[in-house]
């Protein structure tokens, strides 16, 4: 049994390596498709703990946090029945706002259900002939809706997988769409005490195409005797922002009550420059913690203005956990930096029962 999880660990690690050099080999130099793909609501990450450790935490991630970062950690939560409040200030002053619960089934495995929502706040409309705004005013809605199962298949190997529901609206155009997630933990990899190996593919699904009465035109006909006529724009069709990942985590004992968990990640992305991540936690008698981070991407380059392409870099964070009257509260926070963008700040509740 043990060779065969072995096996597959090293299929997967394997998997990962053999797409990134597919997927640059046929990427030409300079060509980049940032900006292009749809539902990129998918991309913006939940979870103050693990941002705060850079986001390298996929081989490590456990409880609700991990829904994002790699849905087979949901089976490792500390408790059976789990809820998550997490409020992010995000790029461009639109908030994130995140709620997830989750349960434990004896013998079956563990259930999670998330929201994430976008707060972008009024837009004014603008159109050809009023450039400046007509008055009036929008506000999207972009919502996702995930459902996770996770299970831990022995005391090393837990899988998980996500289906999200994606929806987008902006004044009367509309976009739906599903975004499937899966994940790999192997911990104590190669008979190491905490060393752990962590595989996760992230929003594979069908392209996103936006319709609605706002695509409808009025057209005249040339040289016709017929009056104006409807018509319909179809919008093209824009694929999910996919990504590969392969991730390292290892969990150092320091003394007898306290620990520091170190964390790496490769990222491959298919809509993006890959990135590389690292980040570590301190663990003092799992009551306090301290945490950091650093995100990079050696390939962005830089912009004409001779400004990295790649906006993200060091992230901080702390947390505080503590047993009250047999409910366990987390109370977490994060802060990224954000370059030409406000930095942004994360706030997390998480309850365990």
């Amino acid at each position: 049994m043990k060779k065969t999880l072995t096996a597959i660990a090293a299929s997967l690690t394997l998997l990962v390596l053999s797409d990134g050099v597919h997927a640059q080999g046929n990427q030409p130099d300079g060509e980049r498709r940032v900006g292009t793909n749809a539902a990129s609501e998918l991309l913006i990450p939940v979870g103050a703990r693990y941002l705060a450790m850079g986001g390298a935490s996929i081989a490590t991630a456990s409880g609700l946090e991990a829904i994002y970062w790699n849905p087979a950690g949901l089976a490792r939560a500390s408790r059976n029945a789990n809820a998550m409040f997490s409020h992010m200030q995000h790029i461009a002053d639109v908030n994130v706002n995140y709620l997830a619960v989750s349960s434990n089934f004896s013998g079956f495995g563990t259930l999670g259900f998330s929201v994430k929502a976008l707060d972008i706040g009024d837009i004014a409309v603008t159109t050809e002939d009023n450039p400046d705004g007509t008055g009036a005013l929008i506000t999207p809605q972009f919502v996702t809706a995930g459902f996770t199962y996770a299970r831990v298949l022995s005391d090393r190997v837990g899988v998980g997988a996500t289906l999200n529901l994606i929806s987008e609206s902006i004044d009367r155009v509309s976009a739906t769409g599903l975004a499937f997630s899966f994940g790999v933990q192997y911990n104590d990899l190669v008979a190491i005490n905490g060393l752990s190996l962590g595989v996760t593919l992230k929003n594979v699904g069908p392209s996103m195409q936006y319709g609605g009465t706002g695509l409808l035109r009025t057209g005249n006909i040339i040289d016709v005797s017929r009056g104006s006529s409807p018509y319909q724009i179809v919008a093209g069709k824009d694929e999910l922002p996919s990504a590969l990942e392969i991730g390292l985590g290892y969990k150092l004992k320091v003394g007898e009550k306290n620990h520091l968990n170190i964390s790496s990640l490769y990222q491959d992305n298919n809509y993006d420059d890959d990135a590389s991540r690292l980040g570590v936690e301190y663990s003092l008698n799992e009551v306090l913690f301290v945490r950091g981070g650093y995100s990079f991407a050696f390939t962005a380059g830089n912009d004409p203005a001779g400004e990295s392409r790649y906006i993200y870099g060091l992230s901080l964070g702390a947390g505080f956990q503590r047993d009250l009257g047999g409910v366990e509260v987390n109370l977490d926070y994060a802060f990224r930096q954000v370059e030409f963008f406000d930095n942004s700040n994360v706030f997390t509740l998480k309850l365990g029962f």
